[in-house]
């Protein structure tokens, strides 16, 4: 075990579970600055690893964050930018002078950089692109130029491209020529003179092969691609599905313009599971940046539209409550279940619209399957209601009489039947409207549950009992 000393952090042994604590990076960092002593500062920001000291310079003010960037050699510097969240760059280009930024944005990569750039306030556009090369200025703007969430969006141009003439030997010095300036060489793309794509083949191949075997004969033709204007969650599940380093993207005549690589689609699933946990839990649209460093106003207009809207749902379940008030009266024991029956209608709802929605999300189940979903869900809400019912018969019989114990009984079996097959038919339907199925669970299913379990558990009550 090798013991290494972390200027900022104290000793740490390399081999060891302790954690990376980006808080107090943040603080020694802050620490260090203040006092002017950037000899040891200097020194951890060259040893630690990137994404560490972007997560450090996450928790810094823009301020302090700029300083302390231009203290990392300008070859990492753009490295450690790259792993910040969008608002945290735009937050630090601020404080960095106009030569520093333009020499950080020609060393990011083309699709971080495109990112950033759409996120620029026009007039520090217009004051950083002029200052930009021919081929950064024209790459800018051809890659800011393709619609939100698509392919053309997240991919990057920086990719290895090889002529199928080439021997393996020759191959091999091409990748070793443009290895600085692409994203990977694993995997590099067979072109022809019209860019457009014949074949992919890998350094693995060309460095096994014979040398003077040539890259038409190494690489696989028809692979799979993706298009510019095709979704970017299509993308990431194509790369998730085949294990790929990294998918190239095609234009509409099919030259090969870029690729998408595995981190990026990474970036994809986890941005859409965020999007999907934020709509599972009732909110609207997205949130931009972190739940830490959201305003007061952000997370608000985040949360207030469903809620609202759910608010006047529910006034439903008031109106079948007062349209039954002389049962109710009669027999008030009523009452005492109607908040198990609701709340058991919406779990059993939402269980099954989580199931549906992850099982939609990952290419599970498709739009047309909803037919045989059906019908296991009954099958299967039926057996969890008749199981719930026995369960809460036993109390309905202790706490108002046989009569009662049937009507809570048979409401059970009903309720959770109905909120399972609500629960499974939304993201369906939305689905269906090219709506995104994490709308239907949590509070949505659970409000339209609510409203069926209280006209179902009352209108049953109605038929048995009397008024």
């Amino acid at each position: 075990m090798i013991e290494t000393r972390n200027p900022l952090l104290g000793p740490r042994l390399a081999h060891t579970d302790r954690p990376f604590d980006p808080e107090q990076a943040a603080r020694e960092i802050r620490r260090c600055l203040d006092r002017d002593d950037c000899g040891l500062l200097e020194t951890w920001l060259a040893d630690a690893l990137a994404a560490d000291v972007a997560e450090a310079f996450a928790h810094l003010e823009p301020a302090y964050a700029g300083r302390a960037l231009q203290l990392i050699a300008p070859a990492e510097r753009a490295f450690v930018f790259g792993y910040l969240p969008l608002s945290a760059q735009s937050d630090l280009i601020a404080e960095l002078p106009r030569a520093a930024l333009t020499e950080l944005l020609e060393r990011m990569p083309a699709d971080v950089r495109a990112d950033l750039f759409n996120h620029l306030p026009p007039a520090v556009r217009d004051q950083v692109l002029p200052a930009l090369a021919q081929a950064e200025r024209e790459d800018i703007r051809r890659l800011s130029a393709y619609g939100a969430d698509t392919a053309g969006a997240i991919m990057t141009s920086d990719y290895a491209a090889l002529p199928p003439g080439l021997t393996a030997r020759e191959a091999v010095e091409e990748l070793r020529r443009v290895a600085p300036d692409t994203e990977t060489i694993y995997t590099a793309y067979v072109i022809d003179a019209g860019r457009r794509l014949i074949g992919v083949t890998t350094l693995r191949r060309l460095i096994t092969a014979a040398p003077d075997t040539l890259v038409s004969e190494l690489m696989q033709a028809n692979p799979i691609v993706a298009h510019v204007d095709d979704d970017q969650e299509t993308v990431a599940t194509l790369i998730g599905r085949y294990d790929f380093i990294a998918l190239p993207i095609l234009d509409g005549e099919g030259r090969l313009v870029g690729i998408v690589t595995a981190d990026d689609a990474m970036d994809v699933v986890r941005a859409e599971a965020t999007e999907d946990a934020l709509l599972a839990g009732g909110t609207a649209g997205r949130l931009a940046g972190t739940v830490r460093g959201a305003s007061i106003r952000q997370l608000y207009r985040l949360r207030v539209f469903w809620l609202v809207l759910l608010v006047f749902g529910n006034i439903f379940s008031g109106a079948g409550i007062a349209h039954f008030e002389d049962t109710i009266a009669a027999h008030l024991a009523l009452l005492f279940f109607l908040p198990l029956l609701i709340a058991s209608a919406g779990n059993a709802g939402s269980q099954s619209a989580m199931l549906m929605v992850r099982a939609l999300a990952t290419g599970d189940v498709r739009a047309q399957d909803w037919s045989r979903m059906l019908g296991r869900e009954v099958l299967v809400a039926g057996l969890l209601g008749l199981t719930m019912s026995v369960a809460i018969s036993l109390i309905g019989a202790w706490r108002g009489g046989p009569d009662i114990a049937v009507v809570v009984a048979i409401t059970m079996l009903i309720v959770v039947l109905v909120g399972s097959l609500i629960g499974m038919s939304l993201p369906f339907l939305l689905s269906k409207l090219r709506l995104d199925p994490a709308t239907a669970s949590g509070p949505l299913v659970t409000s339209i549950a609510d409203v069926a379990g209280v006209l179902v558990y009352f209108g049953i009550a109605s038929a048995l009992l009397g008024p």
